[in-house]
């Protein structure tokens, strides 16, 4: 079985984000980038299926700007065999990144496609199912357990209501939750050892997709500034604040 897991560079989760002067977007100058962490998740459950016997290979794509060669190399060091890079310098949507995940399927005839169920940039949760659609594969979001099983994958997902088991025929498209595994950390000896595995660099062209969006950003705002708290000495006084100052009960 090849499994194709898609990966997506971010600004790293321990930086604050600061929103550019102008409103116009995210300052990413001298930001440290990082693998989006359910992506993460994602290249961990493919190496646990080919360490299991059941994956053969792993092939793992990006699509961005040059630098995101560095995330997959990130992917080859924790045990994926090759990488796909589709170079664009674009901020594209969820549906341009699907239609340029849906090229790569065509050519790469996975049997599994594993993503993350979001990333945390955008925060979406929309380029899995928009996949799905495209490909005309069975899909299993927000997976917190993925078991192979033949011609089957069986997914247990996270719903509001607790847990749901999903039986998909192959080919089949997964979104990781943060639930499924926990990512390993890449050794020394495994960076070293990726930096000599096979990276396909593509273009959007060349895959034959256009990328135009039709979504236009208008502005980017930080949130609001929070008061400061404040500490009650009882329970009535704490009442008290809710029912005449915040006027909540």
């Amino acid at each position: 079985m090849k499994i194709l897991v898609a990966v997506k560079r971010v600004v790293d989760y321990n930086v604050k984000v600061r929103v550019k002067a102008d409103n116009s977007g995210v300052d990413l100058a001298n930001v440290k980038m990082s693998m989006n962490p359910f992506c993460e998740i994602a290249v961990e459950e493919a190496v646990r299926l080919k360490e299991k016997g059941v994956a053969s290979e792993i092939v793992v794509v990006s699509i961005g700007p040059t630098a995101a060669q560095e995330q997959l190399r990130t992917a080859l060091a924790l045990g994926a065999d090759r990488a796909v890079l589709v170079e664009s310098s674009e901020e594209l949507n969820s549906l341009a990144v699907a239609k340029l995940l849906k090229a790569v399927v065509d050519k790469e005839q996975p049997q599994l496609v594993i993503l993350g169920k979001q990333a945390i940039d955008s925060d979406n949760n929309q380029t899995g199912q928009m996949l799905g659609a495209l490909t005309g594969f069975a899909q299993g979001t927000f997976a917190s357990k993925v078991e192979v099983s033949g011609d089957k994958v069986n997914v247990e997902r996270e719903i509001d209501g607790g847990a749901q088991t999903v039986a998909l025929n192959l080919p089949a498209i997964v979104t990781t939750d943060l639930r499924l595994n926990e990512p390993r950390y890449a050794s020394l000896p495994n960076i070293m050892k990726a930096k000599k595995k096979p990276l396909e660099v593509l273009m959007p062209d060349a895959l034959g997709v256009t990328t135009t969006s039709t979504v236009k950003t208008l502005k980017v705002e930080a949130p609001a500034a929070r008061s400061a708290g404040i500490k009650v000495k009882s329970v009535a006084e704490l009442v008290e604040k809710l029912k005449n100052e915040a006027k909540v009960i």
